[in-house]
């Protein structure tokens, strides 16, 4: 019940509003749309075995041109039946919502409105682009790892710029997994067996079931599988090769647990560099956080910086380095120096629930840019906006949105061509 609650609670309204009101000032550079899907349950038959992340997807976006908050959105993803979209990206110039375990993406207009459902990265046994489909920066291909419920085999699926698919690999697996994300570098798919997967329609922990990471060559090929110690993957922040080796960080969660329950996993950030026979798994922050992202110009390669999100999802506090528990917030962002191990906190009111922050470039240098996201208190949203290279000083804008928007998944800054 606590996920149709609170922060987690639907909206029911579709709303429009222009000319936003802001605190602080919008930056002139930012021209474009950030936009973020997510779960809007509505009608849940059985509220005791809700999973949060289910649910008709809601898409919620904000315009910002020239200094100024154009407009406020929010619209259902129209798709035939049960559609839980997870995400929402741009690429060939379309915008797309993407859905969870095999279900096609919906194409969106500029303006939010579903023009239809469309068969991006769509292959001869029914798969489409996934729900983490990934941008290659240098390339401009569209990467998509995508598993259907029901299936014993997921598909590496390569859309190039103009949305054409140009490959794909199908992997066998033993039974369908909860393959929600995975990694990719310029030279290597990286994707992850874990025993959080499918008995049957019903996704559970699976004791029994080994935890395997898997490296591919992007052309396609053989896997090349190394056995770990169980544990499931939650979301990837980047990945780049370094010689032989290929080096991930990611949100991992110790099991067993029950997915219909977030609040009682406890996800940490990790780095993982996997060599030809064995993986080192190296701690890089034990304190309680996910939806990590990276400068998405950084995609694929090297990256010295990461952000990810303390939320409400979870319930348990994070506090800054050296302080005291009782000065840990239940909702913050982090802003990890990789290469230092050194980390920054932004914390929100206890009040303010803060999801996934998206990086908005605004210049070459790899954090020279802000991060915007959702901050809702009580019935208000605000979106808000933080200089990446002033993490921890006041937003450099909020802007007051008319209607409140439930913690969700993913998104991304569009911005203009």
């Amino acid at each position: 019940m606590r996920y149709l609650q609170g922060p987690f609670a639907p909206v029911t309204e579709e709303v429009t509003a222009f000319d936003l009101p802001v605190t602080g000032r919008i930056p002139a550079e930012l021209n474009g749309r950030y936009l973020r899907n997510g779960p809007n349950p509505l009608g849940v038959e059985d509220p005791a075995v809700h999973i949060w992340g289910m649910g008709q997807g809601m898409v919620h976006g904000v315009r910002l041109r020239d200094g100024r908050a154009e407009w406020y959105r929010n619209r259902f993803v129209r798709a035939p039946g049960f559609a839980p979209m997870v995400n929402v990206i741009e690429h060939a110039r379309r915008t797309f919502a993407l859905a969870e375990g095999g279900l096609p993406p919906a194409e969106l207009d500029e303006e939010l409105n579903t023009v239809g459902v469309c068969d991006l990265g769509g292959t001869a046994e029914g798969l489409t682009a996934g729900a983490h489909s990934k941008h290659d920066p240098l390339t401009g291909e569209l990467h998509s790892l995508s598993y259907m419920v029901g299936c014993d085999f997921v598909q590496h699926i390569v859309t190039d710029a103009g949305g054409g698919v140009v490959r794909s690999t199908t992997i066998p697996m033993t039974r369908t997994p909860f393959m929600h994300d995975f990694a990719l570098t310029e030279s290597h798919v990286v994707l992850w067996d874990t025993p959080l997967g499918f008995d049957g329609f019903e996704c559970r922990w699976l004791p029994e079931h080994p935890t395997r990471v898997g490296v591919m060559p992007r052309a396609g090929g053989e896997v090349r599988w190394v056995d770990i110690e169980p544990v499931h993957v939650s979301h990837t922040l980047n990945a780049y090769d370094d010689g032989d080796s290929v080096v991930v960080d990611l949100v991992t969660a110790e099991g067993p647990f029950d997915p219909a329950d977030p609040g009682a996993i406890r996800p940490v950030l990790d780095r993982w560099t996997i060599a030809p026979d064995k993986i080192h798994q190296e701690r890089m922050d034990d304190r309680p956080q996910d939806f990590p992202r990276v400068n998405e110009a950084r995609a694929t390669r090297p990256h010295r910086y990461g952000y990810s999100a303390a939320t409400a999802l979870y319930g348990i506090p994070f506090a800054p380095e050296g302080t005291p528990p009782d000065d840990a917030f239940t909702n913050a962002l982090v802003k990890h120096d990789l290469s230092r191990g050194t980390a920054e906190v932004h914390g929100f009111g206890r009040d303010e629930a803060v999801g996934e922050a998206v990086f908005a470039a605004a210049g070459d240098g790899e954090d020279e840019g802000y991060l915007i996201t959702y901050v809702s208190d009580g019935p208000t949203t605000d979106l808000v906006v933080l200089s990446a290279q002033d993490f921890t000083g006041e937003p450099v804008a909020r802007v007051h949105l008319p209607a409140r928007v439930p913690l969700g998944l993913h998104g991304n800054w569009l911005p203009d061509h």
